[in-house]
């Protein structure tokens, strides 16, 4: 009989994570969890977005504040959604109804270029073709992105003009090492050109 054999570590992985809030403190709220995604282990955060502010898309309540994060993670899409409903819950998130005002909002977009549809997660996110305030941070990321089965984010963010969004001048800062990573710590952050 063949000895078992041990499952190396899944491959590393381009996972895109929105970020938003729109209660208490958002640019806080961000920030603490733009941190925290820095310490998922096996996970390293590549970029960080600009920050954006945007009018409730299907909802009610003030602005919402919004940035895109970039990970290189070797967790699975259904782990890292965990992770980041965790996240949420320990940041006081509760979901009384579709679309509340939230604390804090971390959506899993894109797991490498998995497409799954399950009651739990579907990938690529539902509806992140439709929402200016995830394209446009996309966009400013990684400019040739397709999302798969829709198109270019450029193309996409151009048809959605009537949502309010502007980029603020002041956005996030990229947490200083990433520990959640075995390999080197978190490079510069992102650069920004009106930084």
């Amino acid at each position: 009989m063949a000895p078992a054999c041990e499952a190396g570590p899944a491959p590393e992985q381009r996972a895109w994570i929105g970020l938003g809030a729109n209660l208490g403190e958002p640019r806080q709220a961000l920030a603490a969890a733009l941190a925290a995604l820095a310490r998922l282990p096996g996970t390293r955060l590549a970029a960080v977005s600009s920050l954006y502010r945007s009018a409730p898309v299907d909802a009610d309540g003030p602005d919402f504040l919004n940035a895109v994060a970039a990970l290189d993670t070797h967790l699975s899409a259904t782990t890292l959604l965990a992770a980041l409903q965790r996240l949420e819950a320990e940041a006081g998130r509760t979901r009384p109804y579709r679309n509340a005002p939230r604390l804090l909002d971390l959506d899993l977009l894109l797991h490498g270029g998995q497409r799954i549809d399950s009651p739990t997660l579907t990938l690529p996110h539902p509806r992140m073709h439709l929402r200016a305030f995830v394209l446009a941070p996309l966009a400013e990321l990684d400019p040739g992105l397709v999302l798969p089965g829709r198109g270019p984010v450029g193309a996409l963010l151009q048809a959605l003009n009537g949502q309010r969004i502007e980029r603020l001048a002041e956005g996030l800062v990229m947490p200083e090492g990433n520990p959640g990573h075995d390999d080197d710590p978190v490079p510069a952050a992102h650069q920004h050109p009106d930084r």
